[in-house]
C-alpha cells in the first residue's frame, strides 16, 4: 500500500474510533474532511445544488446515527460513498421531475476506455450554441437511464472510480459493475445515435463555412 494511501486509511480508522467514542470535535472533523467530496458526488448524481445540499445533510446525519454499525469490511471512504449514493438515489426517486442533470461530456468509446468530447474544444459562437443544445440532449438521455445504471455511470465514468471501488460502494460484484457500465454506455449511445449523425453533419457545415 502506498504511503499516502496508508496514512489516509490510518487517519480514517482514528476518525471512526473517535466518532464511535463520541469524542469532542470528531463530528466537525468528519464534516471538514469529507463535506466537499460528499457534496461533489451528490451533485454529480442529482445535478441540483439544493438537492445535493440536502443529500449532504442526510449523509452526515446517517453517519452519526450508524457509525457504530460500521464493521470496517470496506474502507470508511467507500462506506461513506455508499451512504451518499443511497441518499442521492432516494432523493432522485422522490423527485422524479429533476431536470437539471447536465453532462458536458459524451461517452464515445469502448467498455473499458473513455474518450470524452469536450465542449471546451469549441470556439465559435455557433459551435458554442451547438454544444449547449447537445448538452441538453445528453441531459435528457441520461435522465432516461434507470437509476441503478446512472449510479454506476456517474461513479465510474464521471467520478473516475475503479470498477472495484464502484463494486464496493454499490455492494455489487466487479462483473456486475462492468455489465451495468457497458449497458449504460450502450443505452446512451443508442439514445444519442441520431444526434451524433445530426451534430456531425452540422459540424461539417460549420467547418466548411469557417474555411471560406
Amino acid at each position: 500500500m502506498a504511503r499516502g494511501r496508508k496514512k489516509k486509511v490510518d487517519e480514517d480508522r482514528e476518525l471512526v474510533r473517535d466518532l464511535r467514542q463520541g469524542k469532542a470535535n470528531s463530528y466537525s472533523e468528519l464534516i471538514e474532511k469529507y463535506s466537499e467530496k460528499v457534496f461533489s458526488l451528490a451533485f454529480r448524481m442529482t445535478r441540483n445544488q439544493e438537492d445535493a445540499q440536502e443529500v449532504l445533510q442526510d449523509v452526515f446525519v446517517t453517519v452519526f446515527r450508524k457509525i457504530k454499525g460500521f464493521e470496517g469490511k470496506s474502507s470508511f471512504s467507500s462506506w461513506l460513498y455508499r451512504v451518499t449514493v443511497n441518499a442521492a438515489l432516494m432523493k432522485l426517486r422522490k423527485n422524479r421531475q429533476d431536470k437539471s442533470l447536465l453532462l458536458d461530456d459524451v461517452i464515445c468509446s469502448d467498455e473499458e476506455h473513455t474518450t470524452l468530447l469536450k465542449a471546451t474544444e469549441i470556439y465559435t459562437a455557433d459551435e458554442v450554441t451547438l454544444r449547449r443544445e447537445l448538452a441538453k440532449i445528453i441531459s435528457d438521455a441520461i435522465e432516461k437511464l434507470p437509476l441503478e445504471y446512472r449510479a454506476v455511470f456517474v461513479l465510474r465514468d464521471v467520478d473516475g472510480l475503479t470498477n472495484r471501488e464502484v463494486a464496493d460502494i454499490l455492494s455489487l460484484t466487479v462483473p456486475a459493475v462492468k455489465s451495468r457500465l457497458h449497458r449504460s454506455r450502450m443505452m446512451l449511445r443508442e439514445l444519442l445515435k441520431d444526434t451524433y449523425k445530426e451534430i456531425s453533419g452540422i459540424e461539417k457545415e460549420l467547418s466548411e463555412v469557417s474555411n471560406l
